[in-house]
């Protein structure tokens, strides 16, 4: 299937993998590559040289394109920009924030710049600075979170810039593909379904919630300090709902946050852990490969769309 996006990154199918902190490394991204999507490396708050040494761990599992998420808030954005382009990495996505001053060093460098937007205004603006394309990140994802729908936010982005469209938000099989190219993206993002990939580093208890996730079992904490992150219900997210609903402050929230990503993901601490997942998590019933994921849905979408 071939789409702006696909020839403007030379992969081979309209897929990129979500850039989530901890989980996006190298092992995950090389797969995804090799599979025929782009893989991305999650920059998150991680030293120059951690990213610098995850992108050669990356070429050395892969020829084919790959990307970094740069998170616009890390106080080491600015080294991190300049590892991308030191190390040539082809294609770099953006979170939390406006990469516009980051702009014109990657595009000199040949870098394919892809910023997240929550809103129509963001994809103008990004589309104004120079950005390739955008994704359109709907509420269902997991962790951060906007508040527009991918249902609603996709077909309005595609109406109002001229570049391409990535869809992402509640995607994680054909039908979401399919649904997501009617609704004028040229190409999704999943973050969910790849963390529970065979090739994931993610500690299986972390796989284990979200292959028995059921629909409802997601909610969003941090609504009131503007930073809304949606995760998998446990002990943890309990307790932050109940410290917010009393009006704990920022601080008193951050002391119960700090680190649990990280436990989550390398611990496999699943009461104190942060289990940052999408709403799609109640689909995704047993782990596959990152090739068995990409192929299954592109086979099956190709069905849905009629191009076979």
């Amino acid at each position: 299937m071939k789409t702006r996006i696909t020839e403007l990154l030379g992969i081979q199918h309209p897929i990129i993998q979500g850039g989530m902190a901890w989980v996006a490394e190298y092992h995950l991204a090389a797969a995804v590559s090799n599979a025929g999507g782009l893989g991305i490396i999650g920059a998150a708050s991680a030293p120059p040289e951690v990213v610098r040494t995850q992108i050669q761990e990356v070429k050395k599992r892969t020829d084919l394109p790959f990307g970094v998420n740069v998170m616009l808030m890390n106080p080491n954005a600015p080294e991190v920009a300049r590892v991308v382009v030191e190390e040539g990495v082809p294609v770099v996505t953006t979170g939390a924030g406006n990469p516009a001053k980051f702009v014109p060093m990657w595009k000199e460098a040949g870098v394919k710049v892809i910023p997240v937007v929550a809103s129509v205004a963001m994809a103008k603006m990004m589309e104004r600075a120079g950005a390739d394309a955008v994704v359109a990140e709907g509420m269902e994802s997991g962790g951060h979170i906007g508040e527009q729908t991918t249902m609603v936010l996709v077909p309005q982005v595609a109406d109002a810039v001229t570049i391409p469209v990535i869809a992402a938000g509640g995607i994680a099989d054909a039908r979401g593909f399919a649904a997501a190219m009617m609704l004028g993206a040229e190409a999704v993002q999943m973050g969910t379904r790849f963390v529970a990939a065979k090739e994931s580093i993610v500690h299986e208890n972390y796989k284990e919630r979200i292959i028995k996730a059921k629909d409802i079992d997601s909610e969003v904490t941090g609504r009131s300090t503007g930073h809304p992150i949606r995760v998998l219900r446990n002990q943890m997210s309990r307790e932050y709902l109940k410290m917010e609903k009393a009006g704990a402050s920022l601080e008193e929230l951050e002391v119960l946050t700090l680190g649990s990503l990280r436990k989550a993901v390398m611990d496999g601490d699943v009461k104190g852990g942060s289990l940052m997942a999408g709403q799609i998590a109640g689909l995704i019933k047993q782990e596959h490969t990152c090739k068995e994921i990409i192929e299954e849905i592109m086979e099956a979408a190709e069905k849905l769309l009629k191009l076979n």
